[in-house]
């Protein structure tokens, strides 16, 4: 056998790490996969999955000075950017819906009941938990992780490596989306919220009119009551308006990744 024929196999496994770079940054920064529960090691089968088809199909080859070297530095870090981008985009849309259960669990009094976020790690309200397994349910019905991998493996038609940094375009478009994903957060919790605001607005007038009623022993109560209420009347809708936020983030990172 000539030996010229037999593969190099340190340059093949380099291309296999340089393929695995996009898709393991955009699944740590992505919901779902980059929950703290989930294995490392899960994620770099995964990363490693979608980044060796997606290499082979895009015909990415090592630069000419190597690895260790400037254009590869600038290689690596423009593969880690496009994935981080394509991740915090949708990281951002269900970030919307814990942004509302924050509100609405301080309008109820619920602010001090803290839960620890199995996908963050982070600590957050009992409602805003509620309303984050919501999303995530809704994303994995929607199909939104196959998605998520879809729109890597499009990226390296869109974005080949070696040229892989977002546009200022798509730069300017994901800090809008944020802003926007802030607004949606607020608008899922005013229907719920507004009502708790008046809710509590009613037992200040009745602690005024009879100073002798305790408000502790009646208004955390009733607020509780009517804030369960809300919750169970206003969930489908919210829930519909969750599943919009999730359709738009996906959309936003298809834009950050070119397609």
């Amino acid at each position: 056998m000539n030996p010229a024929d037999i593969p190099n196999i340190e340059a093949m496994l380099q291309l296999w790490m340089l393929g695995m770079i996009r898709p393991g940054a955009a699944f740590i920064a992505a919901p779902v996969f980059g929950a703290s529960n989930v294995p490392v090691q899960l994620r770099l089968v995964i990363a490693l999955a979608v980044g060796v088809p997606a290499v082979a199909a895009s015909g990415m080859a090592l630069p000419p000075e190597g690895i260790v070297s400037v254009p590869g530095f600038f290689l690596i870090i423009g593969e880690a950017v496009i994935g981080l981008a394509i991740g915090f985009v949708l990281q951002m849309g269900l970030a919307a819906a814990l942004l509302a259960g924050e509100v609405i669990s301080n309008a109820m009094g619920l602010g001090f009941a803290s839960m620890v976020d199995p996908l963050s790690g982070a600590s957050s309200s009992a409602i805003g938990q509620f309303l984050s397994m919501m999303a995530t349910a809704l994303f994995l019905a929607a199909d939104g992780h196959l998605v998520l991998i879809d729109i890597i493996v499009d990226s390296y038609t869109a974005l080949p490596p070696g040229n892989a940094f977002p546009s200022w375009n798509a730069i300017g478009g994901v800090i809008r989306f944020g802003s926007l994903m802030f607004a949606a957060g607020l608008t899922i919790a005013m229907p719920v919220g507004f009502v708790l605001i008046l809710v509590q607005i009613i037992m200040g007038v009745i602690g005024r009119s009879a100073p002798a009623l305790n408000l502790f022993a009646v208004g955390i109560p009733a607020t509780l009551l009517a804030g369960i209420v809300l919750l169970g009347v206003a969930t489908p809708a919210m829930a519909e308006a969750v599943a919009h936020i999730l359709s738009d983030a996906l959309e936003a990172a298809r834009m950050v990744a070119g397609i």
